[in-house]
């Protein structure tokens, strides 16, 4: 998140009324060599795909691993939950800040996990995605302390983001923020339950034993989420609900279901499919397409009582392609999805992530395509604008930028990122105090010190133009979730 004043930030939220911020598919597509890739385009997206999973080791809390590839980054937060008797150590921080927050996390995992389910990868790609996943599972495992207790947040956000400092120096209040049976907080809980269950299908093969017990974890969340109902509002004015909880719920049984084939998750799905409308976004706030895109899939397999979703689904598809009737997300005059003018890179990417898995189950299905009105579009059409997405962040684009930090020879130089900001601790051992922070690496005017390899910031505004200023937090942050639609998104240009 960013540096903002709350009452600003507040007003903000009350203009927009939307987010701040920024059975099992087992039909895996393999993916192509790097070599292969680069003969169909000018981008290497088999290293895109490496980066974008890299960024993630950048973003790791507490203890890092031996083989941590990220090697400016540090041990950090090794004390939170101590005071209370807890381990909550690890996890990820989500953007620029210190700060732990578990909703979004959750959604991160998830849409990893799906990349992972729907993609087959290279080896040492595919264990480094599992190793992504897992460093955000065994958190909320740990954060699940109980069948009716999950911890949602680490980290005082107001006291955080008024400080400039690495993750290595933080002294900001680690306050620790759950949810209960007296206090829900419906959305983290289902969500933690979608991201498990997710998990569970991406580990069933490599391991047996991890997946089950996400599963188990999954089960008991999605009970607490639906037993006691109440949107979750701790992380505001952060991360605020802004689209109610049932999205959450919807998505969670989806996984479930598709986890274990059990009739109750797709009773709960059938007699809820009220819940579900048309939607033109798909962020860590509103879940619903997610949830009617796999839903898809199950209607072509003969469950017709789902055909709603299947509508749901080819309405938000009608929603964002270009020339579609029906088409309410426009493009800048360079071709970007843009949905709003904060963080807009998490629209584009997860939008796009769920275009190239539609479009993959009309050709698994050998449906010809979808009608929306006058326009007729089919799956090659529906990957083809898909892939312009891909390529406008990697570079095609009016400023031949490209918006992943390490990707080709033009990219953002001044992420709004604390860690990337300030020389690594490794480098600079004195501790760089809260108002240091500010004063000598936010407001300099040179590069960040820290290449942050694979982040992918906020994006362009809506006339295709970046500016590069780490003040920018709505165009120059980047986050985890923007990464994780991002390696769902180039894995799908990998695939035959």
């Amino acid at each position: 998140m960013t540096m903002v004043v709350y009452g600003v930030l507040m007003l903000w939220c009350a203009i927009v009324g939307l987010a701040m911020r920024p059975g099992v598919m087992e039909d895996q597509t393999p993916l192509r060599s790097s070599s292969s890739a680069a003969n169909s385009s000018s981008y290497d997206y088999a290293d895109a795909l490496e980066k974008a999973i890299l960024f993630l080791e950048g973003q790791r809390s507490g203890q890092l691993p031996s083989n941590q590839r990220v090697t400016w980054r540090a041990d950090s937060a090794l004390s939170d939950g101590k005071l209370q008797n807890l381990d909550l150590t690890g996890g990820y921080y989500d953007a620029g800040d210190n700060v732990k927050f578990g909703w979004p996390m959750s959604f991160t995992v998830t849409l990893l996990s799906w990349a992972n389910i729907e993609y087959q990868t290279q080896k040492q790609t595919d264990q480094n995605l599992q190793s992504a996943i897992r460093w955000g599972t065994d958190f909320i495992l740990k954060a699940h302390t109980s069948p009716t207790t999950l911890f949602t947040q680490i980290g005082d956000g107001n006291a955080d983001h008024q400080c400039w400092e690495r993750p290595e120096d933080m002294d900001t209040p680690r306050t620790l923020y759950k949810i209960d049976s007296s206090s829900p907080g419906t959305e983290a809980a289902a969500e933690s339950a979608a991201a498990l269950a997710a998990a569970s299908i991406a580990f069933k093969k490599t391991d047996p034993a991890y997946s089950s017990t996400l599963l188990t974890h999954s089960k008991s969340l999605l009970d607490f989420a639906d037993k006691y109902r109440g949107s979750y509002s701790l992380s505001c004015p952060f991360y605020c609900s802004y689209s109610g909880y049932q999205d959450e719920l919807l998505w969670a049984a989806s996984w479930l279901y598709k986890a274990t084939g059990e009739s109750q998750y797709l009773n709960y799905i059938t007699s809820n499919q009220g819940w579900s409308h048309a939607v033109n976004e798909f962020s860590w706030d509103n879940k619903f397409i997610g949830a009617q895109t796999i839903l898809t899939q199950e209607f072509y397999e003969g469950k017709n009582e789902l055909g709603k979703f299947k509508s749901d689904a080819e309405s938000f598809v009608c929603a964002v392609m270009p020339g579609s009737s029906s088409q309410q997300i426009k493009t800048t005059p360079g071709g970007l999805l843009y949905t709003r003018d904060s963080s807009n890179l998490q629209y584009t990417t997860s939008s796009t992530m769920v275009l190239f898995i539609f479009s993959k189950i009309l050709s698994r299905n050998n449906v010809s395509g979808i009608q929306c009105g006058f326009s007729h579009f089919t799956a090659p059409q529906i990957r083809d604008f898909a892939k312009t997405q891909v390529d406008y962040i990697l570079g095609k684009n009016p400023m031949s930028m490209s918006y992943m930090v390490g990707f080709g020879s033009n990219y953002p130089k001044k992420l709004h990122h604390r860690g990337s900001s300030i020389p690594s601790i490794k480098d600079q051992q004195g501790k760089v105090g809260c108002s240091d922070g500010m004063s000598n690496y936010y407001n300099s005017p040179n590069p960040n010190p820290n290449t942050h390899v694979g982040a992918i910031v906020g994006g362009p505004d809506s006339n295709d133009h970046f500016g590069d200023e780490r003040s920018d937090y709505s165009h120059s942050e980047p986050t985890t979730y923007i990464n994780a639609a991002f390696v769902g998104s180039v894995a799908a240009l990998l695939a035959e």
